[in-house]
């Protein structure tokens, strides 16, 4: 076995900028600079407990005739060396790795718990258990300990599993029956696993209690908020519970840092749209709105338009509710209405923080509208959401709030509406001929397409027989140019406003939709379900 993977420069930096490596090549000892190349079976490292292997960074990595393989970060260190070789049974090799090479390995290899949850409530049908809870802390969920109880280990696998499936949301939905857990994956709920009606009440109490809530109420709702670990990956859910007729309705919202995607490049624009946004976000002063409904992407574009202009020669503050991610070098208050802390109260008092940038999480009420109005007149840029349908919606509905039309035309400098639609697995995806009833509907000519096809996904393990893996953003931004300026001033209908903006150059929805049709990102079907309802002008 040669002592390393990559070429001989690489493993001649790798010795010089670490004296451990340049310690094991003197005792003879293998030096690996990664370990993406070794396979060992998943029995085998199961003998290892999961908190042992991340605690001395340890791991077999390779069977060999007479003996096991094992990567470790620190060759000085024999003591758990000796209880590996307990814990295997086997004499053992040791090879030197780089500790976060080993703790990423680590992650990879006890990450793969795929149908463990379905497995388990199988299993409890033959057990009982007696509801203990222990003393809730912030834990690894990988760290599967054996002085678990099922329930606890249940609803671990159930929080791993979504994570995993990048599910956004986990629903747990008490009725008379028994219990159904849905995951909302990539904006659609899916359903997975139905616990029994025993273990109903059980699996409700170990989410209230992790949620530091209160387990003797279950006539109002609450709200809680659990944060866990999973490997190197800091986890937040936001858990709400609801009374229903069934039980007690309990939905959390997984907010998984680690896969945010900041960035303009990284939302799916359009090129010319794109260009656009950032030159309105690069503005001194003024109201940008993004608008959509609940789950559209809207925090997350606000989020990336942030982190594109943030540096040290700008104050950038948001009040937000809740926060949901935190952005390096950005001040962001959370909306707390026990205190009666709002986002007006917010807003009045971040203005006297002397910032440049402002994010607002939503503009809801008169007032908040009004604060937002003033800090765009007064020489700050301002940043925020509206739930609307469409791009011209937006200055509708603030009109509707009762803010003058006037003020509306010398603040607002731009309105961006947007949706999330599904991509199309890669793994399954397939073409096939659509009807001129398909093509009509989006206002795609046939001469068009790339060989008369359009594509939608069969159906497969790695998309959960879905056809759809991820989803895309789809953009509609109208720039408030003199024309639209003047269409709000002598009247803000939203739809002479759209056939306004359509003649100035605007795409809509349904036509960025169309773009991502025709180049087999998504499908019809799907650009026609978020869209659907917004009439096209012109």
């Amino acid at each position: 076995m040669t002592a390393g993977n990559g070429n001989a420069n690489t493993k001649k930096t790798i010795l010089e900028g670490d004296p451990l490596a340049a310690m094991a090549e003197e005792f003879g000892i293998p030096v690996y600079t990664d370990l993406t190349s070794f396979r060992l079976s998943k029995e085998r490292y199961r003998q290892v407990p999961y908190s042992f292997a991340k605690k001395h960074a340890i791991i077999p990595i390779e069977e060999r005739e007479n003996s096991v393989l094992v990567a470790v970060a620190d060759p000085l260190n024999m003591a758990p060396l000796e209880e590996l070789r307990f814990l295997l049974q086997s004499d053992i090799d040791i090879a030197y790795c780089p500790r976060e090479k080993i703790l990423i390995t680590i992650h990879e290899c006890y990450n793969t718990e795929d149908g463990a949850a379905s497995q388990l409530i199988a299993n409890l049908i033959d057990k009982k258990d007696d509801g203990r809870d222990g003393e809730v802390e912030t834990y690894d969920l990988l760290d599967q300990g054996r002085q678990q109880s099922p329930i606890v280990q249940l609803l671990n696998l159930i929080l791993t599993e979504a994570i995993q499936q990048g599910a956004s949301d986990i629903h747990f939905e008490p009725s008379e029956a028994g219990m159904r857990v849905r995951y909302r994956i990539d904006g659609v709920l899916q359903n997975r696993h139905a616990p029994a009606l025993e273990y109903q009440v059980q699996l409700l109490t170990r989410v209230k209690v992790m949620a530091k809530l209160d387990i003797a109420e279950h006539r109002l709702p609450q709200d809680g908020r659990i944060k866990l670990r999973m490997g190197g990956r800091e986890i937040d859910f936001r858990v709400s519970t609801v009374p229903i007729a069934g039980g007690e309705r309990i939905v959390l919202r997984i907010l998984d840092k680690g896969n945010v995607l900041l960035g303009f490049d990284k939302i799916g624009m359009l090129p010319a749209a794109l260009e656009q946004f950032k030159r309105l976000t690069s503005l001194p002063e003024g109201i940008v709105l993004v608008t959509g409904p609940t789950g559209s992407g809207k925090t997350t574009t606000l989020y990336s338009a942030i982190y594109e202009m943030a540096n040290d020669e700008i104050n950038i503050m948001t009040i937000e509710d809740p926060v949901e991610y935190n952005l390096k070098g950005i001040a962001q208050i959370g909306v707390h209405h026990k205190i009666k802390l709002d986002f007006a109260t917010g807003l009045r008092h971040i203005l006297r923080q002397d910032p440049d940038v402002i994010m607002v999480g939503e503009i809801r009420d008169k007032e908040t509208a009004e604060i937002a109005i003033q800090a765009a007149l007064t020489g700050h840029l301002v940043l925020s959401t509206l739930h609307t349908n469409d791009a011209p919606s937006a200055i509708t509905r603030l009109v509707d709030m009762g803010i003058e039309p006037y003020l509306l035309s010398s603040c607002i400098v731009g309105v961006l509406a947007q949706r999330l639609v599904r991509r199309i697995c890669p793994e399954c995806k397939s073409g096939y001929q659509p009807t001129d009833r398909e093509l009509q509907s989006l206002g795609i000519k046939r001469e068009t397409l790339n060989q008369g096809l359009l594509y939608k996904g069969k159906g497969c393990g790695h998309c959960y027989n879905t056809g759809f893996k991820g989803r895309q953003g789809v953009y509609e931004l109208m720039p408030v140019s003199n024309a639209i300026t003047k269409q709000i001033v002598t009247s803000p209908d939203s739809i002479e406003m759209r056939r306004v903006a359509l003649e100035q150059g605007m795409v809509s929805l349904l036509g960025h939709g169309a773009e991502l049709v025709k180049n087999g990102d998504t499908t019809v079907a799907e650009v026609l379900r978020v869209a659907r309802g917004i009439e096209e002008q012109g």
